[in-house]
């Protein structure tokens, strides 16, 4: 097995599923989504998807499973665009838990800053 075309293959799927949720899914429920990591099975029969989502846990909820509910368009659109032999089987999951993520920001600016959470009560 080819390690670059493993490679390959992933990245070109991270850009089109970025392109297709972003551009082209037109569900309201979709905020903002990222598309951060695609690990993709060493038989390319599965694919999992990490998503970067904004919003309160619940619209992160919200667009997650409209997401999903979109897999099968997604994986219709990845075939048709990028050719490949199998298209694998899509699994969506949240980069960071919704409850860490509205937090991710504080907590990015606090080390930017330098303080621990004792210094600053």
């Amino acid at each position: 097995m080819d390690p670059h075309r493993h490679a390959r293959v992933s990245e070109s799927i991270r850009e089109e599923l970025e392109e297709l949720i972003n551009y082209e899914l037109s569900d309201p429920k979709i905020g903002v989504a990222a598309v951060t990591t695609v690990h993709v099975s060493p038989d390319y029969r599965q694919a999992h998807i990490l998503l970067g989502l904004k919003g309160t846990p619940t619209e992160q909820a919200q667009s997650l499973q409209a997401i999903e509910h979109a897999k099968q368009f997604l994986k219709h659109q990845l075939t048709d665009r990028l050719q490949l032999f199998r298209t694998p089987d899509l699994h969506f999951e949240a980069d960071l838990p919704a409850n860490l993520a509205a937090k991710a920001p504080k907590l990015l600016r606090r080390m930017k800053r330098g303080r621990s959470k004792d210094a600053e009560q």
